[in-house]
């Protein structure tokens, strides 16, 4: 899809009544109440079993809620649909991508058939794909930023290693496991493939990662196209079930549990953290080379939120941090705002989601609308 398509779309808008549209799911509530607290109109495509979120709990009616309108789909794919597309231009809805977006619709229909105006990169969420060309690992390799020994051969595993391969029943999400050789990547492969909770293609793209030992922080950025500035909005850390599980119980029990059942890292939540500030630095240093690598290797580059997911490892007397993960979007944590860093830049906290609309509404009192949707 041209940028000049979306150019006219957002220029036929009417600019006293934007709407600012999102998928029911991952951090539509955090999104729809940074647009309210901002003035604007807020829409939720929402899936039919999965709507009362959006539709009841959070509507807004008497002075409260933050959903003024939703969408009613059979399933999340719909929202390429042409209907759903004209419903959402008729409200002259400006689109805030999730990973929900991009994991429940069809890739090449969203890059080339979805006609509304998207905040952000359009088409940039593929790259957190591993097995796409100039994926997160080739720009995290070109800005410069250490990242885990990848091992493409199992074979010449000499170290602790987790593995990332995605599951047989929902291909979105990852299955992970452990080894430290290639015996037992083997052993542990097979069992999974038996299990039935991955299969033999998808193990055969499996991603074999180094595991670092390190205090786990999710580093979650805004990069202003209006200002040219990077922002910390906040850090955090995530919860897995059922990894959380284990580490509650006591060393013994653990043992035991291990010959009943392997660890899991299906993520649940989220924790807000912080770190130290001499940490913040090399943090914003990492930021500032990945939006200059994007920029160079797939301009427009990052527009608005992004995160760099890793660890702080100390080693020989310093510290330093180590990147394994990448979200060219809106992170899922709603709860960066409970740590101190957009408040030390903005004196008070501030989501993502307000953040967000904030932009949105400077570059429509600029005339720059079109720097943000692609």
């Amino acid at each position: 899809m041209k940028k000049s398509d979306i150019t006219k779309i957002v220029e036929a808008y009417d600019r006293a009544k934007i709407t600012i549209g999102v998928l029911g799911g991952h951090s539509a509530l955090d999104v729809c109440c940074g647009a309210k607290k901002n003035g604007f109109r807020t829409v939720a495509v929402c899936q039919k079993g999965r709507e009362q979120t959006y539709a009841k709990y959070f509507k807004t009616r008497d002075g409260k809620g933050i959903i003024d309108e939703i969408i009613l789909v059979d399933k999340f794919a719909d929202i390429t649909r042409k209907d759903v597309q004209e419903q959402l231009r008729a409200l002259n809805t400006i689109f805030i991508h999730n990973r929900y977006f991009w994991v429940y619709c069809d890739f090449r229909k969203i890059e080339k058939e979805f006609f509304v105006p998207i905040f952000g990169t359009r088409g940039a969420v593929r790259l957190e794909e591993r097995d796409a060309p100039k994926n997160q690992y080739y720009l995290l390799q070109k800005a410069g930023i250490r990242i885990p020994k990848i091992f493409r051969d199992p074979k010449k595993i000499d170290r602790l290693c987790i593995v990332k391969v995605n599951e047989a029943l929902r291909g979105y999400e990852r299955a992970f496991f452990f080894c430290s050789s290639f015996s037992e990547f083997k052993k542990r492969s097979e069992e999974m493939i038996a299990a039935g909770t991955v299969t033999k293609k998808s193990m055969q793209k499996a991603v074999i990662e180094e595991y670092i030992l390190g205090a786990h922080v999710n580093f979650n950025f805004f990069y202003s196209p209006l200002s040219e500035e990077l922002e910390l909005m906040g850090t955090d850390t995530r919860r897995q079930t059922n990894l959380d599980g284990f580490l509650r119980l006591p060393a013994d029990l653990q043992l035991e549990v291990l010959k009943y059942q392997q660890p899991k890292l299906i993520e649940t939540g989220h924790v807000a953290v912080t770190v130290k500030e001499s940490l913040l630095e090399k943090a914003f240093a990492l930021g500032e080379r990945f939006v200059a690598a994007m920029k160079k290797e797939h301009p427009p580059g990052i527009l608005g939120p992004f995160a760099l997911q890793g660890a702080v490892v100390a080693e020989e007397g310093k510290e330093d941090i180590v990147i394994f993960d990448v979200s060219l979007r809106i992170p899922g944590s709603p709860g960066t705002s409970a740590t101190p860093y957009s408040g030390y830049l903005y004196l008070e906290p501030m989501s993502f989601g307000e953040r967000i609309a904030y932009e949105i509404k400077q570059a429509l009192r600029k005339g720059k609308i079109d720097l943000l949707v692609t």
